[in-house]
């Protein structure tokens, strides 16, 4: 005990030493020595705490100024796990994301690189101290001349940006060691798989739009053998891709897939649901639906606990959603700051991917058998598509949920039977 409060006593005091320094220190210094610590946070308790080992990738995302990535609105933004809206329809990538896939591709200094989806030219930047060169693509065409502006700004020499339609590649540089690709077409496009070296790995998001798989494949004998998959939810990719699409999401009746846990795909985890932090798939007899639910453990505060599910939602003709579920706890108690409680709620976004509001049902603490919740979720007119998060969100102990619903509200009822139950 003695040795543990004289370590918490000096880490304390470094604390107070350090926060003294950076308080005097010019603004802009000020500044920087915040976003540092808050980058270290995030490595430390986001990206090492969920699994990524690679020390070469850490030192990358410890080193990458993801601040530097992101519109000014957005920078307070910048250090936490989350997607964020960087104009155009596009959204910069959670950090986890972009270490996982960097991780799996297995970067090695002599390695070419071809990225599909430049955005705001984090994930190439991440890229660049691990390879020889980047070469990325961009269709978006104010995104790739940002990108390339705030690369060369900050001297990543080795990063090659290319304004056009990423499914076609980047014939003139094949062929590449590695391919990663940050947006999700249908199907696998045909030039990048003649653009992979024989032995080298790609790393792709395949799908319908809210209902994608992440492969991890390598090239053998000319062909791509998967090597891992994983459930995700990427931004599409448009151009050639997007008109080869055959599956389209219907705004107007809202849904998601698998709510009552039943399926699980190869891997073991929950079909359908993605970013699966410390959840299982359960099969008991104590299922309120089927014979499975999902059940989120966690004895670390504030490490996150979490799954969700994208959907297609368009605020001018569907005013509101009912959302439901069977909850159960045992032993569930705040996480490292009290708002860290369990919880599912819907998130919605307008066409520009910037967030509109969100809404939901909980939080719970303590333990209770299981328990049946409903409510009617009004839609921002402005929304065009939302996530549906269930968790932890930080907090400890365990939660189970059941038969979780999201649809329109009233749908398959008369309209006095859903406003009585409202």
């Amino acid at each position: 005990m003695q040795m543990r409060s004289m370590a918490v006593s000096g880490v304390v005091a470094a604390s107070f030493i350090l926060g003294a320094a950076i308080a005097a220190a010019p603004a802009q210094d000020r500044n920087e020595a915040l976003y540092t610590a808050a980058r270290n946070r995030m490595v430390d308790e986001e990206i090492v705490a969920a699994g990524v080992s690679n020390p070469r990738v850490i030192e990358s995302i410890r080193n990458t100024r993801r601040h530097e990535f992101v519109p000014p609105e957005q920078r307070r933004f910048a250090y936490y796990d989350m997607a964020l809206p960087i104009g155009s329809r596009q959204t910069i990538s959670p950090p986890f994301i972009v270490a996982h896939m960097t991780e799996q591709i297995d970067p090695q200094p002599e390695d070419n690189v071809l990225e599909i989806g430049t955005g705001s030219g984090y994930q190439a930047a991440v890229l660049s101290p691990l390879v020889r060169d980047v070469y990325t693509i961009e269709i978006v065409e104010p995104l790739g001349q940002r990108a390339q502006a705030t690369l060369n700004r900050l001297g990543y020499e080795n990063v090659h940006t290319k304004i056009g339609d990423g499914y076609q590649g980047w014939p003139e540089h094949a062929p590449f060691d590695k391919i990663i690709v940050t947006c999700s077409p249908e199907d696998v496009p045909a030039p990048l798989v003649e653009q992979l070296k024989e032995g080298g790995r790609m790393i792709i998001p395949l799908g319908e739009r809210y209902q994608q798989t992440l492969y991890l494949y390598t090239k053998v004998d000319g062909k791509l053998r998967i090597d891992s998959y994983s459930p995700t939810l990427f931004v599409p990719m448009t151009g050639a891709a997007e008109e080869k699409r055959d599956v389209l999401p219907d705004p107007s009746r809202p849904q998601i897939v698998n709510g009552d846990f039943e399926t699980v795909n190869d891997a073991g985890k929950i079909a359908s649901w993605h970013y699966q932090r410390q959840s299982d798939p359960v099969t008991s007899g104590e299922a309120r639906e089927g014979e499975r639910f999902a059940r989120f453990t966690n004895d670390v505060p504030g490490r996150g606990s979490q799954a969700l599910q994208g959907f297609a939602v368009d605020g001018r003709e569907v005013k509101s959603l009912e959302l439901s579920t069977w909850v159960r706890t045992n032993g569930v108690a705040a996480g490292a700051k009290p708002d860290e409680r369990p919880a599912i709620y819907i998130s919605f976004y307008d066409s520009r991917r910037a967030s509109v509001g969100d809404i939901g049902i909980g939080p719970w603490v303590g333990s209770h058998d299981w328990k049946h919740f409903r409510r009617r979720i009004r839609v921002p007119v402005e929304a065009r598509e939302a996530i549906v998060r269930i968790g932890l969100f930080g907090a400890v102990g365990e939660i189970d949920f059941d038969d979780v619903i999201v649809r329109r509200w009233g749908e398959g009822e008369s309209e006095t039977d859903a406003e009585a139950t409202e």
